[in-house]
């Protein structure tokens, strides 16, 4: 493509997928670039390989395969770099030790996805981190609960299985007042709806398990960092030796090329639905940022650009006894959607909320809470499933 940075500066955001990454011209014209398999790289002579005086040096720290979604990522995000990890929680604990030390004070959102509260309470624990945990709607007021040693604040919005929408920019604006790092994991809207960046947000975290990946067969992590914070990650990604594989690489970068019309789809479908479910009898409530219902939506329609495909419903409970069997009936009366964990691939998917880790922000307790990952399948069959699944736990 002649004029190829310039041409895509000012195009749309699906052509910049199509394109982003790589240059053709770079390997004899293909489209894609090769997948690169790497662990030993040789060196013309002895004086360079000890300035490491090239571009690769070893499969650890690069190869044209990893460097070409880095590009791609960071052009996406508006990062000074990007790391490659191999599932999306190393995502979250690789700038967690980048940016904290033992002594250090960690403020951590409640509503986080719960193997990162899990490596919290275990690892940072262990190496002497405090960690304290606050209201997803805490917004500028974060401030009163910054002390001098607080080193970093973790942010995710929407909230994992709630969707609670958070303030990022004031957020942002008090923990840079009293020097603390900003970490945001972005994986519900990717860096097509919401770039953290662009909010304050220093380190901007995603599970590329989910959308970017997009077929379920992947385990992947990308963490991008402004200039400011870029080399700290970016060394302590090389000390922990914490790189992902080539191939997966290659198979995220494939994805990207798609991600924007996939989004578009699963937005539209989970929108459809989310909809048609606030006006069921059985659901007391859908928590879905992008419905004006949603106590978090004016936040949303402020900073947010579009909403993925995965949102939760509330069922009507009655006896809180019968919540599990509740959720168990509904579940096990699907046919399309498939019981299993994570999202953002082409298949519905559907599983049982669990909120008993949460410490201040409780969640919905009328009723049994159910998380809908919405896929690329036809609206119509996905409704009369849910309809399957809402018969049956009506009967319970």
């Amino acid at each position: 493509m002649k004029n190829r940075d310039e041409i895509l500066a000012g195009a749309g955001v699906n052509t910049r997928l199509a394109h982003a990454g790589n240059d053709p011209a770079d390997y004899h014209g293909f489209v894609n670039p090769p997948v690169v398999h790497a662990s030993t790289v040789l060196f013309p002579n002895a004086a360079t390989m000890e300035k490491r005086a090239q571009k690769y040096t070893y499969g650890t720290r690069g190869t044209p395969t990893t460097d070409a979604l880095c590009a791609a990522i960071d052009e996406l995000e508006g990062s000074a770099g990007t790391i490659l990890v191999p599932s999306g929680l190393a995502a979250v604990t690789v700038p967690f030790l980048a940016f904290l030390s033992a002594g250090d004070h960690a403020l951590i959102v409640d509503s986080v996805y719960h193997p990162t509260r899990h490596f919290c309470d275990t690892m940072l624990k262990r190496l002497g981190v405090s960690v304290e945990y606050y209201d997803p709607a805490i917004g500028a007021g974060i401030e009163a609960l910054i002390r001098p040693n607080t080193r970093l604040v973790h942010t995710e919005a929407p909230g994992s299985n709630t969707f609670e929408m958070q303030d990022i920019p004031a957020i942002a604006a008090a923990a840079h007042k009293h020097g603390a790092v900003v970490s945001m994991d972005n994986t519900w809207a990717t860096p097509l709806y919401f770039r953290p960046l662009d909010f304050g947000v220093d380190i901007s975290i995603h599970a590329a398990t989910k959308y970017p990946a997009g077929h379920s067969d992947v385990l992947f992590g990308t963490v991008s960092a402004n200039a400011a914070h870029w080399e700290q990650l970016h060394e302590t990604q090389i000390t922990l030796g914490t790189c992902a594989s080539p191939d997966d690489a290659y198979q995220v970068l494939r994805g990207l090329r798609t991600m924007g019309v996939r989004l578009e789809r699963h937005q539209e479908s989970a929108l459809e639905l989310a909809r048609w479910l606030e006006g069921v009898d059985d659901v007391s409530r859908v928590l879905h940022p992008a419905l004006p219902s949603f106590p978090g939506h004016a936040l949303w329609k402020r900073d947010f650009k579009g909403a993925s495909g995965i949102f939760s419903i509330v069922l009507k409970g009655r006896a809180p006894e019968r919540y599990k069997a509740k959720a168990h009936a509904f579940l096990d009366a699907l046919g399309i959607f498939g019981l299993g964990y994570s999202w953002g691939g082409f298949e519905c998917l559907a599983v049982h909320v669990g909120l008993g880790d949460r410490r201040v922000a409780k969640g919905p307790e009328e009723g049994p809470v159910l998380r809908l990952q919405i896929g690329l399948e036809d609206v119509k069959d996905i409704k009369a499933d849910i309809e399957r699944g809402l018969a049956a736990a009506r009967a319970v």
